[in-house]
């Protein structure tokens, strides 16, 4: 008689669901995916015949005002939920300088370079633009230097296996210190106005974040406190910052930073990388897709519709700096380093190979959606930059996918033709 295999309980079963949900989530391509489809969906709502409620919502005031938090939704997307977004970024920061692509400077080096090129181009490339055009709304530069790593990574899934391992760790290399970047240009040029005291209580809050998660308590009580003691302390340095008019965001990067990123003595992963398991599908099923629903709800209909939006300056600053500026900048850097210096691209890439990544670093999005919400107290020329960022990134996106395509079946051609000449088989990639 056949003894049927023990049932597996509900909670089990629940839990097995949920850790599925999780780790979809965590991958490239479904964050990417639902970022453009919050966005479609703030755009599309925004210039429906129901464009009154999406604005309602938008401007809907939530929090105390004693403690200067009474914020609009679309607010505490950007300031709040945004954070979560940085935070993950930090993370990824920190364990790519310790464990990842920037711990070696001679693989780092070209991409990280490459990453300074390409937001140099694009800024000069708005200035120029944006200065023939009559000069109004220079201060917004910054806004087609950045690079969306998680909508970048989600279009280079789209290319699949076909894509080599080396073109992805060339942009994870290039996006990580473009992010860096860019958090470094929030901090700088778009502070408004920075006060002493909360911004000191804030460090005060990041250094006991440092020094409480590197402890490790064995039991589940003391290990559930340090937990809520930490948020705590995540929380204050997040409010001590928006209330010393440095971006409240730039917290979670500095608490991301702080986490350590170096395996554990018995294997284990480290702190930074299961700490980022857990938060990433937050970050990317909540965080970006919510403030990339506000960010991308600009009324096309208004003050002479879409022509008058597209007729500014500042729209075709931003979007040519993406569009041609980034893989200009990149490309330049990486023919320049590769032709006068001793540095070389990694993992056998050639300069003709990284076109298609130079392209993707054209991919803006949340980041460049961030810095255009700071830079610009003109609705006309925030409208204008928001729908730059959009078509501008969908267009890199676009031209990127196409190349890159292009070159990974030129690469499985050129392998399967030596394959033949070796006389190892007639299939590129047959099983064995």
């Amino acid at each position: 008689m056949t003894v049927p295999p023990p049932s597996r309980p509900a909670s089990a079963h629940a839990t097995v669901q949920a850790g599925s949900l999780r780790h979809r989530l965590s991958g490239d391509l479904p964050g990417g995916v639902l970022l453009l489809l919050a966005a479609a969906v703030g755009l599309g709502w925004a210039n429906s015949p129901w464009a009154a409620s999406y604005r309602t919502v938008s401007n809907t005031v939530i929090g105390p005002a004693a403690w200067h938090l009474d914020l609009t939704a679309a607010q505490w997307a950007s300031d709040g939920l945004l954070a979560v977004f940085f935070l993950v970024v930090g993370l990824e920061l920190k364990r790519e300088l310790v464990a990842g692509s920037l711990r070696d400077p001679r693989h780092a080096a070209v991409p990280a370079l490459a990453a300074v090129g390409g937001m140099v181009v694009p800024a000069l490339t708005f200035v120029l633009v944006v200065r023939a055009g009559g000069g109004q709304g220079l201060h917004g530069w910054a806004v087609p230097t950045a690079t969306d790593i998680a909508f970048a990574l989600a279009v280079l899934a789209l290319v699949g296996r076909r894509t080599s391992g080396a073109a992805r760790v060339f942009l994870l290399t290039l996006a990580v210190v473009d992010d860096l970047l860019a958090i470094l240009v929030i901090a700088v040029a778009y502070a408004d106005g920075v006060d002493l005291g909360p911004l000191l209580a804030a460090v005060a809050a990041v250094a006991a974040f440092a020094v409480l998660v590197r402890r490790h308590p064995r039991r589940p009580v003391a290990r559930a406190g340090l937990v809520v003691l930490l948020v705590a302390l995540g929380l204050a340095a997040w409010a001590s910052l928006h209330t010393s008019g440095i971006h409240a965001t730039i917290a979670g990067v500095a608490c991301g930073l702080a986490v350590p990123a170096s395996p554990g003595p018995d294997g284990r992963p480290s702190v930074a990388s299961r700490l980022e398991r857990h938060v990433r599908p937050w970050s990317a099923a909540l965080a970006a897709p919510v403030f990339a629903f506000f960010a991308a709800g600009v009324p096309l209909a208004g003050a002479g519709g879409a022509g008058s939006v597209l007729r500014e300056p500042v729209a075709w600053g931003v979007f040519l700096g993406l569009v041609v500026g980034k893989p200009a900048g990149v490309l330049g850097t990486v023919a320049a380093l590769t032709r006068w210096t001793r540095l070389r691209l990694p993992g056998g890439l050639r300069p003709r190979n990284v076109l298609g990544v130079a392209l993707l670093a054209g991919v803006g999005f949340t980041v460049s959606l961030l810095v255009a919400e700071l830079a610009f107290d003109e609705e006309a020329l925030a409208d204008a930059a928001t729908l730059a960022v959009f078509v501008g990134s969908l267009a890199s996106a676009a031209a990127a996918t196409v190349v890159l395509r292009r070159q990974a079946s030129r690469q499985e051609a050129e392998r399967y033709s030596a394959a033949r000449t070796r006389g190892l088989g007639h299939e590129p990639f047959s099983t064995p």
